[in-house]
C-alpha cells in the first residue's frame, strides 16, 4: 500500500490535538497531573496491565498493586503466587510472570531505575515494541512513535486506508510515524490514545467533537465508522479435556500447579487430561487421574473460551482418603489464596453447584 498523503503539517496536527489534550485529557490513576513528571514504575505496571484489558476494568488492579507493591523493588520482593493471586481476572497469565521477573532485574540490575532507551527497554520481559515507546515517551519524554489499537484507528481514519488489518499494521505505523514529534512527546502518545477511546470510537465515532476532524479524510468520505476493516476472523478450534474433582471426606479438594512455561504457566488448576480436538473416553481419561477413585461424570460441561480456541471441559468427581497426590489439598473456602485461572474457577462453580 502507498502511504497517503499527510492531510496538514504534522506540527499544526499536534498543537491542535495537545491543546484538547489539555482540555479533555482522562484523570486516569497512573498518570501524571499537569506539570508532574510521570512515575516510570506507574506508567510501566499500567501499560502491562492494559495490554487487552479495558482501562475500566485496570483501575482497580492498579491500585490494588501499588497499595500493596508502592515501588518496584517491593514488586521485585513479592512472591509469585501473590503476584499471580492478586493478577486473577486481568488475563494472560504470562504477563503476570514476565511483571514480576521484569521487576527482579529492575531491581537487581538497574538499581530501581528503569531504562530510559526504547531499545532497552526491548530488552526486558514482557516489553514490547508499542509497551517499550509509550514508556519512553510518558515516563522519559523520548519521541516515540506509540501504536496500540485506539491509534491505529485514529490513523486508519486520518489518512482513509483502506487496507484490512491485522496486513495494515505497518502501513498504519507508518503513518503514526510521520505525526511523532519532539514537543510533548508521552501528552501526544495519550493524546492520541484518549482520542481513539472518547471520541474516534470503533462505533459511531463522534467526528463533530474532533480536534482533527478539517484534516480527516475518512470524515471527509463519510466512511470513519467503517474503518479500520478487518479481515474476517477464522473460527475458534475446539480442544476437549476431563477435570478431575478429587475430594476428600472432609471437603478439601485436590490442586497442583501448571508448568511454568506455556498458556496459564505456573498457576494452579484442578488435575486433568490435555487439552485435545477429540473427545476423552472413559478408560483412556482414567489414566491421568491424581488418586484411585470411584469416579461420576458430572452432568454438562465447562466452556471457556480462551483467545485461539474454545475449551470444553468434562469434570469427573471422586472421593479419597487423601493419600499420596502431587499437589495440595484446599477447601473450596479457601480458594481465594491460590492462583486459580478463570477457567479453573468455573470449573470449582459447576462442581459445587452439581
Amino acid at each position: 500500500m502507498s502511504a497517503p498523503a499527510s492531510p496538514t503539517k504534522p506540527e499544526d496536527l499536534r498543537r491542535r490535538l495537545l491543546a484538547w489534550y489539555d482540555r479533555e485529557r482522562r484523570d486516569l490513576p497512573w498518570r501524571a497531573q499537569p506539570g508532574e513528571t510521570a512515575d516510570p514504575y506507574h506508567v510501566w505496571l499500567s501499560e502491562i496491565m492494559l495490554q487487552q484489558t479495558t482501562v475500566a476494568a485496570v483501575q482497580g488492579y492498579f491500585r490494588d498493586f501499588i497499595t500493596r507493591w508502592p515501588t518496584v523493588h517491593d514488586l521485585a520482593a513479592a512472591d509469585l503466587d501473590g503476584v499471580l493471586t492478586a493478577w486473577q481476572g486481568l488475563g494472560y497469565y504470562a504477563r503476570a510472570r514476565n511483571l514480576h521477573k521484569c521487576a527482579w532485574i529492575v531491581a537487581a540490575e538497574h538499581g530501581g531505575r528503569f531504562p530510559d532507551d526504547e531499545r532497552q527497554l526491548l530488552g526486558l520481559p514482557g516489553i514490547g515494541r508499542y509497551t517499550a515507546a509509550a514508556i519512553a515517551a510518558i515516563a522519559f519524554g523520548q519521541a516515540t512513535t506509540v501504536v496500540d489499537g485506539n491509534v491505529e484507528r485514529v490513523v486508519a481514519r486520518l489518512f482513509r486506508v483502506r487496507d484490512p488489518l491485522p496486513g495494515a499494521k505497518t502501513a498504519l505505523y507508518d503513518l503514526a510515524d510521520t505525526l511523532t514529534g519532539a514537543h510533548r512527546p508521552g501528552d501526544f502518545a495519550q493524546a492520541m490514545m484518549d482520542l481513539g477511546a472518547t471520541v474516534c470510537t470503533p462505533r459511531r465515532p463522534d467526528c463533530a467533537r474532533c480536534p482533527l476532524q478539517a484534516d480527516c479524510q475518512a470524515a471527509a468520505a463519510g466512511d470513519a465508522a467503517q474503518l479500520p476493516r478487518k479481515a474476517p476472523k477464522k473460527k475458534r478450534p475446539v480442544r476437549r479435556g476431563v477435570v478431575f474433582w478429587a475430594e476428600r471426606p472432609d471437603g478439601a479438594v485436590l490442586l497442583r500447579r501448571r508448568p511454568e512455561q506455556g498458556l496459564l504457566g505456573g498457576m494452579m488448576e484442578f488435575p486433568g487430561t490435555p487439552w485435545t480436538d477429540e473427545d476423552w473416553g472413559a478408560e483412556t481419561a482414567a489414566g491421568h487421574a491424581p488418586i484411585p477413585a470411584d469416579w461420576d461424570v458430572l452432568p454438562g460441561r465447562v466452556v471457556h473460551v480462551f483467545t485461539h480456541f474454545r475449551l470444553e471441559l468434562t469434570v469427573l468427581r471422586g472421593t479419597a482418603d487423601g493419600g499420596d497426590a502431587d499437589g495440595v489439598w484446599v477447601r473450596p473456602d479457601e480458594f481465594g489464596g491460590y492462583a486459580l485461572p478463570t477457567v479453573m474457577k468455573k470449573v470449582a462453580r459447576h462442581a459445587i453447584r452439581a
